[in-house]
């Protein structure tokens, strides 16, 4: 195989992972990061593919990607949501309990785009009305990552795994533990 057909192979791969994000409703700029891909080179694939009257309809987000941490704890659902979307990426590897160390290789990334995929769709076939987008999740690794203001946390009354505010004193508890010690609080 000579290394031009590698790079064709590789550049194919990095156009049907963007079709992939632009079905999921991800922004021009996610797609870029994750791809390598030129803005440019995404919107064209929009219009080349699926702006098509037969086509199935692809909402387009425009604007700023979402960069609020809060977001993710603000609700109860949103913290469900939050809490199952992590469990997703912990089980296909894209978060691992320890920092492991970053492949800078085009194709280690796309691989990781796929994954990111995979627990995007698997997310979206478990909750109904997802609250959290592509765009929201591809934040939320980056957050995690850098740990400031969210953390990889576990239950402490059933070990489920939990994303936690970093700054709040709070020992961190999944939804339903939380609300099962609710009544008991008040009882007492």
């Amino acid at each position: 195989m000579r290394i031009s057909d590698d790079r064709y192979s590789r550049d194919q791969l990095r156009i049907e992972v963007a079709m992939r994000f632009i079905r999921l409703e991800a922004r021009t700029h996610t797609i870029r990061l994750w791809t390598g891909l030129s803005g440019d080179r995404i919107r064209k694939l929009y219009r080349s593919y699926l702006s098509d009257p037969g086509a199935a309809v692809v909402q387009r987000h425009r604007g700023k990607a979402p960069r609020q941490a809060g977001y993710f704890t603000r609700s109860v659902r949103l913290r469900q949501e939050t809490d199952l979307l992590v469990s997703l990426c912990l089980l296909l590897g894209l978060i691992t309990p320890q920092a492991a160390p970053a492949s800078d290789s085009p194709l280690a990334q796309i691989q990781r785009a796929q994954l990111l995929c995979q627990a995007f769709e698997c997310y979206r076939q478990m909750i109904p009305e997802p609250h959290i987008s592509l765009d929201h999740l591809h934040f939320l690794l980056g957050a995690l990552a850098l740990g400031r203001e969210l953390r990889l946390g576990s239950c402490d009354v059933c070990g489920a795994v939990v994303v936690a505010d970093r700054l709040t004193l709070r020992v961190p508890r999944c939804v339903v533990c939380a609300a099962d010690l609710l009544p008991s609080a008040a009882a007492d």
